[in-house]
């Protein structure tokens, strides 16, 4: 007969932690969210920790190199999603390669022949008050002047106005040569009094602009995930068909670790993937497995190679595979049953691998949960879809502001290849929903809010970092009737917003 579980599995709502003894030394400005992505051995240092303990979802909706630049810019990995074409990853994970740190490609460029009207189209579409003239019109085109909202007035000009009649011409710029360090870009932008400086190569084309804004943005960001070569680190899916194709572009391109993105992946699949991936790359390219939700899926790949585990299935707020198939298991139980697992293993074979908890996280403490419970870092689709740098579209949805989300597995993404068991090249069913998820803002804003949450918890528990919030961290189930104790009751709530 089937082999049963004595116990049910459950959910991070279904927990709390207990409080332990709070030093002095036990503040929030002292705690290290530090935790290492890839598998390391004993005594030795990963070749890629992370600042903060949060990675993004391998999902359309989530993960373009947009949001990767802004995550890492905090500290995580983002992993641009692998459900497009292998030419448009790899340019992703290329443009954020490429793309320096506090260097900014122009999004917002005009020819001299276009008007007043394509300058107001431009700003509306962009939200950016500076624009490039180039004699092309490209972000890297010939630079011949620039406009900012002091360069015209809408009520005192005719919106055919060519802009070359009112920009201000590249004779009365200020400029840098290609190559001018960030710091002198800055000492450049201060000691004339300018808004942004244009970086220019030999040829007088475009290359990017530096702006006094980002000057002040950029020391707000201590926690910048940073390549040697003073690149933001970014992560890239892959899947367990295409990926003889796929790894070789993205490895060109710059990917700093890769994932195999899969429902399910306690299979031969992903085993023979990563096996073609160290008989060519040996160690140097890192790349992530799973998912998996017990012990024997996590042994299975980390005997197969994988640098670090996902686990999770069916938890995602947009995932119906326990509804469609009955496989998966509440992520609290499988988070604490593959953190014995990987700590089994590494007591048996001196080899650290993190482990990902994938799904699940509702609210902001289930994230500190997670960590207690052994995860060295969580994976989040629906919490990084609702801010401005995701890549879907903001819309208004009964008076609210809303932005779309949808899964893998739903019919609008139709990624087979997550969901592949050998069969055609087809989704043959349904595994996600198409959704909307409410706007939030700014990722900087709300990642600095949740990393505050998680960093008061663990200072309650004792614990400044990641390592030892999980040796010291005391966890009690709840029941149900306590569950409703722990919000707000037997009163009417004014405000109902809990920034979760």
């Amino acid at each position: 007969m089937a082999y049963f579980y004595d116990e049910p599995s459950h959910t991070f709502s279904e927990y709390l932690l207990v409080p332990g003894y709070t030093g002095p030394e036990n503040i929030p400005a002292n705690v290290s969210l530090k935790t290492p992505l890839v598998k390391f051995k004993k005594g030795e240092t990963p070749a890629i920790m992370m600042n903060i303990p949060l990675v993004s979802a391998i999902m359309q909706s989530v993960s373009n190199d947009t949001l990767a630049i802004a995550l890492a810019k905090e500290g995580g990995v983002s992993f641009i999603y692998g459900s497009q074409s292998i030419e448009n990853e790899a340019a992703m994970v290329r443009r954020v390669k490429n793309y320096k740190a506090g260097f900014v490609v122009s999004d917002s460029n005009l020819t001299p022949d276009a008007t007043l009207a394509d300058v107001l189209e431009l700003k509306e579409k962009s939200g950016h008050s500076t624009c490039a003239v180039t004699s092309d019109g490209t972000a890297n085109g010939k630079l011949v002047g620039i406009i900012s909202s002091r360069d015209y007035r809408v009520s005192r000009m005719s919106l055919d106005t060519k802009v070359s009649t009112f920009m201000t011409p590249l004779d009365k710029m200020v400029t840098a040569p290609e190559g001018t360090s960030l710091k002198e870009a800055n000492d450049i932008i201060w000691d004339h009094k300018l808004n942004n400086l244009p970086i220019v190569d030999k040829s007088g084309k475009l290359v990017a602009f530096v702006f006094r804004k980002d000057y002040s943005q950029h020391k707000e960001n201590p926690n910048e995930l940073l390549d040697s070569h003073k690149r933001y680190i970014v992560g890239a899916g892959i899947n367990s068909r295409d990926f003889r194709d796929r790894v070789p572009a993205l490895v060109e391109a710059g990917a700093d670790v890769l994932c195999i993105d899969s429902s399910e992946g306690y299979s031969c699949w992903q085993a023979e993937a990563i096996k073609w991936i160290r008989e060519k790359y040996g160690d140097t390219v890192k790349v992530g497995a799973g998912n998996v939700v017990d012990g024997e899926g996590f042994r299975f790949l980390a005997d197969a190679g994988a640098d670090f585990i996902k686990i999770g299935i069916g938890g995602g707020s947009i995932c119906i595979t326990r509804e469609t198939k009955g496989i998966g298991r509440g992520q609290a139980t499988a988070v604490i049953d593959v953190a014995k697992a990987r700590d089994e293993y590494y007591k048996e074979k001196g080899i650290y691998i993190p482990i990902c908890s994938d799904g699940g996280i509702v609210y902001d403490y289930h994230l500190t949960l997670a960590l207690a419970m052994g995860s060295d870092f969580c994976m989040l689709g629906r919490y990084f879809a609702r801010f401005d740098e995701s890549p879907t579209n903001k819309v208004l949805v009964k008076g609210t502001y809303m932005k779309e989300y949808w899964g893998e597995g739903s019919a609008r993404a139709r990624n087979w290849a997550r969901y592949d068991l050998g069969g055609d090249k087809k989704l043959s069913f349904v595994e996600g929903v198409d959704s909307y998820v409410p706007y939030a803002g700014s990722l900087h804003d709300n990642v600095a809010l949740t990393l505050s949450k998680i960093r008061h918890t663990m200072s309650n528990c004792g614990a400044n970092s990641i390592e030892e919030l999980q040796k010291k961290a005391k966890l009690t189930l709840v029941s149900s009737v306590s569950i409703v104790e722990g919000g707000a009751h037997d009163v009417l709530v004014k405000d109902t917003n809990t920034n979760n």
